[in-house]
């Protein structure tokens, strides 16, 4: 039977060594016996660019991460890979390196004979004026382009900056702020004609049912991995969130 495995906001860094190896093993098990792996975003805590790789001083987990995934797609596993609001600037030298494939977000796919929308989230949280502006500039070719002309070092130094910034701002926002908005659900809902949406990025892991022009529709919420960690996994009968 045909499985599809769902994960996202694993946010791995080498300062959380035990996350990272909770991710190796489910590389090495649950994602072996599956026929394709979605990560939906922030598979890193942060990525400065694909020279990370390459470079004499580059992150060793990021190779790890790669190489590991490499194994998974060359047995057979297609590794389907979007970015999240931490790890937007992973391009084509992380997907060569590990055989994934960057996917748009949102991207309409067909999951075990379903449509099915497939975001990372961030984009439906509508009502955070303040990031939504700030993934405008982030996501725009001019923004990125002077980032990566930097020295990896500097990325590196500028990353710790807005890392340390955004935990401030977080820190005093409202918690209903940073989820999803009822109306951006269901403008997803209407705009891609499909029933069924899966999503990470605010770290509420449920299934909700909810009704929109008439049909029922469902909305699968992925688990973060800064606690135990989990996936959802879909076959041809239904859908199951698996908790570690």
């Amino acid at each position: 039977m045909a499985q599809a495995l769902f994960i996202s906001d694993l946010h791995l860094a080498g300062e959380r060594p035990e996350t990272s190896e909770r991710f190796f093993r489910f590389l090495g098990d649950e994602a072996t016996r599956a026929s394709a792996l979605y990560i939906l975003g922030d598979l890193f805590e942060y990525w400065t660019g694909d020279d990370e790789l390459s470079a004499a001083d580059g992150e060793p987990l990021a190779r790890q991460v790669a190489q590991s995934l490499r194994r998974l797609s060359s047995a057979g596993v297609s590794v389907q890979l979007m970015h999240g609001n931490r790890d937007f600037l992973i391009g084509g030298g992380f997907c060569a390196a590990s055989g994934a494939r960057l996917i748009d977000d949102p991207a309409l796919v067909d999951v075990c004979g379903t449509s099915t929308l497939l975001m990372h989230g961030d984009t439906l949280c509508t009502d955070d004026h303040d990031y939504q502006a700030w993934r405008r500039t982030a996501r725009s070719p001019g923004w990125q382009g002077d980032f990566l002309a930097q020295p990896l070092e500097s990325r590196r130094e500028s990353v710790r900056q807005m890392r340390a910034r955004s935990k401030a701002v977080i820190s005093g926002k409202p918690e209903a702020i940073m989820d999803v908005t009822p109306e951006a659900v269901q403008e997803a809902f209407r705009r891609h004609g499909t029933r069924r949406l899966i999503h990470g990025h605010t770290h509420r892991p449920a299934r909700h049912l909810l009704e929109v022009d008439g049909m029922q529709r469902v909305r699968w919420v992925l688990p973060d991995w800064y606690g135990a960690g989990g996936y959802l996994a879909i076959d041809d009968v239904g859908g199951r969130l698996v908790a570690f």
